[in-house]
This record gives C-alpha cells, sequence and structure tokens, in this order.
C-alpha cells in the first residue's frame, strides 16, 4: 500500500480489521514482527520523522482543569517547537478548528464536539507534513463535520498528506482522493473512487407496455433485473439515456421515469465484506 505525498486517504475497514494495529505501527507507537514500512520516506519509528506527524486519535482526553490554549501550549513544548513561535502555533491552530472564541475556557466546560476539534489543533501544531486522524468527525454535527472537512482539504491545499481513518463513508467520500479497505488485515480494494465505483452505475426506468421489443433495446446497453416497480439496466451510464428512451418509445413502451444509478462507497464496502452483517469502524 503506497500513499503519495499530498494526498487525503481513506483507510477503512470494519472492527478488527486491524486498521488502529496499521496507524500505530506508522507512527512508531508498535513495532512490528515482520515486514517493512516507509514514513516520509524513513524507515517507521524514525524520530526525526515522527516530529513531522500529527495525530488525533480516538480516543483521548485533556486535563478538564486546564484551558484551551494550555493544553496546546503544552503540546508545542513536547514537541519541541521553538518557544517563541508558541503564540503564533496557538492561535492558527485555535482558528482552523474554529475554537478561536472559547481559547481561555477550560476545557471541562467543553462538549464533546469541542473537545474533538481541540485534538485536530493539537495534530495540526507545527505544520506536519503528514496527520494520522483517527475518526475526526464521530462526536460531530453536521456543520461540525463540514468544518472539518473543510480543515482537511486546506491541509490537502498546503501540501499535507492526510492519513484518515473513519466509519463515516459519506464523508470519506467527499474528501478522499483514494481509499484502501481492508480485512483481517489484508487490503482488499485500493485506490481512486472512481476506479472503485466505475463498474457499479447504471440506469433505471420506470415504465409500462414493455414488450419483447423494449426488453431486449434496454438488453442492449447491460444488464436488466427488475424490483419494486423500477428495471435497472447495469452498466448503462447517463450518456445513453436517450438511446434508451428512444428504444423504448419506439418499441412502443411509455416511459414515466429515468434515473441514474450510483453505487456508494458504503455498499461497495458492504459488498466486498461480504454482506450486511459486518459493519465499518
Amino acid at each position: 500500500m503506497t500513499v503519495p505525498r499530498g494526498e487525503v486517504f481513506g483507510f477503512l475497514g470494519p472492527n478488527g480489521a486491524g486498521k488502529t494495529t496499521s496507524v500505530k505501527l506508522l507512527l512508531g507507537l508498535a513495532r512490528p514482527t515482520s515486514g517493512q514500512a516507509w514514513v516520509l520516506g524513513a524507515p517507521i519509528g524514525d524520530r526525526a520523522t515522527r516530529r513531522q506527524l500529527g495525530y488525533l486519535p480516538e480516543l483521548f482526553r485533556y486535563q478538564g482543569w486546564l484551558r484551551a490554549r494550555e493544553v496546546l501550549g503544552l503540546h508545542c513544548e513536547l514537541a519541541r517547537l521553538p518557544r517563541a513561535g508558541w503564540g503564533a502555533e496557538v492561535d492558527e491552530a485555535l482558528s482552523i478548528v474554529g475554537l478561536a472564541e472559547r481559547g481561555d475556557d477550560r476545557v471541562g466546560t467543553f462538549s464533546k464536539g469541542m473537545q474533538q476539534r481541540l485534538g485536530l489543533g493539537v495534530a495540526l501544531l507545527g505544520r506536519p507534513q503528514m496527520v494520522f486522524l483517527d475518526e475526526p468527525s464521530s462526536a460531530l454535527d453536521p456543520v461540525g463535520r463540514r468544518d472539518v472537512r473543510e480543515v482537511i482539504r486546506a491541509l490537502k491545499t498546503r501540501g499535507t498528506t492526510v492519513f484518515l481513518n473513519s466509519h463515516l463513508l459519506t464523508e470519506v467520500e467527499q474528501v478522499c482522493d483514494r481509499v484502501a479497505i481492508i480485512d483481517h488485515g489484508r487490503v482488499v480494494a485500493l485506490g481512486t473512487l472512481e476506479s472503485l465505483l466505475a463498474a457499479r452505475v447504471g440506469v433505471r426506468v420506470r415504465a409500462t407496455g414493455l414488450d419483447t421489443a423494449a426488453r431486449r433495446a434496454m438488453a442492449a446497453h447491460g444488464e436488466v433485473s427488475e424490483a419494486e416497480g423500477w428495471i435497472s439496466i447495469a452498466g448503462a451510464t447517463p450518456d445513453e439515456v436517450p438511446e434508451i428512451v428512444a428504444g423504448l418509445v419506439a418499441a412502443g413502451a411509455m416511459v414515466y421515469a429515468v434515473e441514474p444509478v450510483h453505487e456508494s462507497l458504503e455498499d461497495r464496502f458492504m459488498e466486498l465484506l461480504g454482506g450486511g452483517h459486518r459493519t465499518p469502524a
């Protein structure tokens, strides 16, 4: 598995697939029993490289008696950032995550969503070259999730690589350049969203008066199936809709509706994992 620099990369899989273990290995927080990996061109665990990484863990807790600025200042010290730049670092982080007006408030007064924002701010200190985000939107409302998407896009714009773990597949679809889906420690799918979903498009039609000629006209564009009053043509593209409609009308059918069908990332995820009994996490 390779993640190019500057890419927003989605890392997906069900519970127990190995996502958290993989992230800990890449961050140097755990040691592999075998195999090799590199981050930013250096072997995993390299101390100098780790200073170029930002990390938002899924589970974290800051001291409730500290103010948001104090939490960020503490992590500036832990990251050994130049003391003269701490103020600017803290102000920028608070602004990016939408806590500029709450910087002097104690963490104990923050909602879970606000603490999530603060954790994201910690991960951005020092302008890391690569940021690992583990469920960054899990505690946020729709507005907060939108803000996180904007932060991720801003990171991409400035050339930061983002490695994103998330069970919110609709969020992944909106921000990721490529994704990997893993199961039992192995990659089962890897690529751009377009490449993973391209073969699973189609068109569905609601029509009456469908005789053999009409069905033959539809079958010329893909595999035909019928359910709940709709006829689906797997593999047909939106560009083929005019020809499909013309063929149906010529065959004497009455067409009431035509819709393009695009499989979602969630649909593809469940298909790769063999059904609906497993959930992303």
